[in-house]
């Protein structure tokens, strides 16, 4: 069972975040979960899911019909005395989706003004996986930048690119596409899309 923090920004892609805290934890993985304001005011926005300020975790469960012992935490982005704020906190990765740019400026400028940036400032100076699946286009030179400096810094950016090739159906196949690719960068087993090859 693995330890991970899940950040979802106030970029379009609401949906990523949603499927990738069910799949981690339909997997028996432990998740914290973070959402900023504008996390939240997209979140509502594009799924209708208005996440509460009180019992978010229940909230999330019964929305994603997890069950009530479920391991998932929700902690406050504005409190940087939460555990995932200390490197000597053991985590084993952090997935932010989706990843605004302004989130990204901010983690490769390393200001850590909240507990999502400075969680993902942990993960680089532990040198611990930290994924940001990026959502924007197109992309100017800033943003191109801090992208290049994230990376640089030991991050891995994974934009949400849906591929065709397993021609897709439905927008939850798109959306599978993108989580499975997270899974699999975390080393997750999962069974989200066909894979290239897999029917020859």
């Amino acid at each position: 069972m693995a330890r991970i923090t899940v950040v979802m920004t106030g970029a379009s892609g609401s949906a990523y975040g949603m499927r990738l805290v069910e799949q981690l934890v339909g997997h028996a993985h432990e998740v914290v979960f973070i959402a900023t304001e504008a996390g939240r005011q997209v979140c509502a926005h594009e799924l209708g899911f208005d996440i509460p300020t009180v019992d978010q975790a229940g909230a999330l469960k019964a929305y994603l019909e997890l069950p009530a012992d479920a391991s998932l935490r929700c902690a406050d982005p504005a409190d940087l005395f939460d555990a995932v704020a200390s490197g000597s906190h053991p985590v084993d990765a952090m997935v932010v989706a989706p990843a605004s740019m302004g989130f990204t400026a901010a983690v490769a400028a390393g200001t850590a003004t909240n507990l999502p940036e400075r969680a993902a400032d942990v993960m680089l100076k532990e040198r611990c996986p930290l994924v940001l699946v990026v959502r924007e286009t197109p992309l100017s030179l800033v943003h191109l930048r801090n992208l290049t400096a994230v990376t640089e810094a030991g991050a891995i950016v994974l934009p949400a690119s849906p591929a065709f090739y397993q021609r897709p159906q439905t927008l939850d196949d798109a959306v599978n596409f993108v989580v499975g690719r997270v899974l699999d960068v975390l080393g997750i087993e999962h069974s989200l899309f066909e894979r290239w090859g897999s029917g020859t």
